[in-house]
């Protein structure tokens, strides 16, 4: 397949793009700028220029493709209203540009918010819906697109997808720990996020692509609850610095905008997905990789 990847020279869209293009696909990556370009043309993908305001070349690029990744975000905690209305703008260019044609899309999102008391199933709709939700409700309308002719797959993304060179949140955790000279916790720390390690994440967005019906949902969770005082006491012993416990009320002061997610508890189970495509995770897990340095060395 030739498959339009969005987000293309980000964490986990550098990683898919490896993934595909080993396994015998072609690769059109969303660029923004020369530099990213240039990344993409060094391992053999093609290039299309253009960024999540420019909800044209996202139609473009899924015109021109026999499937879409759509993992682009801009993240920016400042403006989330923000960050919506520009996602439901590439969403619904790229569900135009597929109206019809049968091909997959595969759309990201995360376990946040979806269900509370359990992990997360991939049986569970998201709560989010119509565009002054979460992500603009962009989960459940591609999902909805099915009717339209389009092979809509949603795919689930643990809080830590890890690995060396992970700018995610276990980053920003041992960037508030290099500065505030500890490692801590939320609260009594029993709260508990899954992970996977970018790797399999990657090879699940394959196989999924491959593989997965449409209206399926896919829980990239290799490790489904992993303690947030045990993440921090692993940064602890690879940092060398005391573990504490931070009062919930100063978490935001302390660890910054990643306070507010590690404060939370976000799992899922990654069971049915694993049965349905045949995925068994192979990377190190969130545990192993930072005691091996994947976030500590320089």
């Amino acid at each position: 397949m030739r498959v339009f990847v969005t987000g293309s020279t980000g964490w986990i869209g550098s990683a898919t793009v490896d993934e595909l293009l080993a396994n015998g696909h072609e690769v059109l990556g969303l660029a923004r700028s020369e530099a990213s370009a240039a990344k993409l043309t060094a391992k053999g993908a093609s290039v299309l220029r253009g960024d999540l305001d420019d909800p044209a070349a996202f139609g473009a690029g899924a015109h021109d493709a026999d499937a879409v990744v759509h993992l682009a975000n801009k993240h920016d905690w400042a403006d989330p209203a923000g960050n919506d209305r520009v996602q439901l703008g590439a969403v619904e260019a790229i569900l135009d540009a597929l109206d019809g044609t049968g091909k997959p899309f595969m759309i990201a999102n995360g376990l946040s918010g979806i269900v509370e008391g359990r992990p997360v199933l991939e049986t569970d709709p998201s709560p989010a819906v119509g565009p002054d939700s979460d992500r603009a409700g962009t989960e459940n309308l591609a999902l909805d697109a099915v009717s339209r002719g389009i092979r809509s797959i949603a795919v689930r993304f643990a809080p830590s997808v890890h690995g060396r060179g992970d700018w995610g949140f276990v980053n920003w955790l041992t960037a508030a720990a290099r500065k505030q000279g500890v490692c801590g916790y939320v609260g009594d720390g029993r709260n508990a996020w899954s992970a996977a390690h970018v790797t399999d994440a990657a090879r699940l967005i394959r196989l999924g692509l491959e593989n997965a019906p449409a209206e399926t949902r896919l829980h990239a969770v290799a490790e489904q609850a992993i303690a947030t005082k045990a993440i921090a006491e692993a940064l602890g012993e690879a940092l060398g610095l005391p573990v504490v416990s931070i009062d919930p009320a100063d978490a935001k002061e302390h660890f910054g905008v990643v306070g507010h997610f590690f404060g939370q508890t976000m799992t899922g189970s990654g069971d049915a997905t694993r049965a349905l495509l045949g995925w068994e995770p192979t990377g190190p897990g969130l545990i192993e990789d930072i005691l091996a340095g994947a976030y500590t060395a320089d």
